[in-house]
């Protein structure tokens, strides 16, 4: 049974920082892309950052580079999203989820963590 689980999120002020984690098993994590994404009420799901498997590439959206970080530990079960310099606007439910193909595409992707809600407050 393939399960991934979130952690981390809470509620921080405006320029403070954040590490999600994402505990992934049951799916073989060499083959699968891994991804971050999230969504804030009233809008639509957006990709955070991905991990490729295939080529160990990593993809962050414009509105989070340089100041999110994606990471796996040792093992590759655990990937991590270091967030740093939170903006209100990053306030949303923020979900990790798995993808055999190519890249981490939001609507195709295979599987999906609960979420974990993160709030930046001004």
């Amino acid at each position: 049974q393939v399960q991934l689980v979130e952690s981390g999120g809470t509620l921080v002020q405006a320029g403070g920082f954040l590490r999600l984690s994402c505990v992934v098993s049951g799916l073989n994590v060499y083959h699968n892309n891994l991804g971050w994404f999230r969504q804030a009420p009233g809008k639509e799901r957006e990709r955070v950052s991905c991990f490729s498997a295939g080529d160990g590439s990593i993809e962050y959206a414009d509105s989070v580079k340089g100041r999110f970080t994606i990471s796996r530990d040792f093992s590759l079960t655990t990937m991590y999203l270091q967030m740093n310099s939170l903006k209100p606007e990053d306030t949303a439910v923020y979900s990790c989820a798995a993808h055999i193909g190519l890249g981490c595409p939001t609507t195709l992707m295979d599987h999906w963590g609960q979420g974990t809600q993160v709030t930046v407050s001004s």
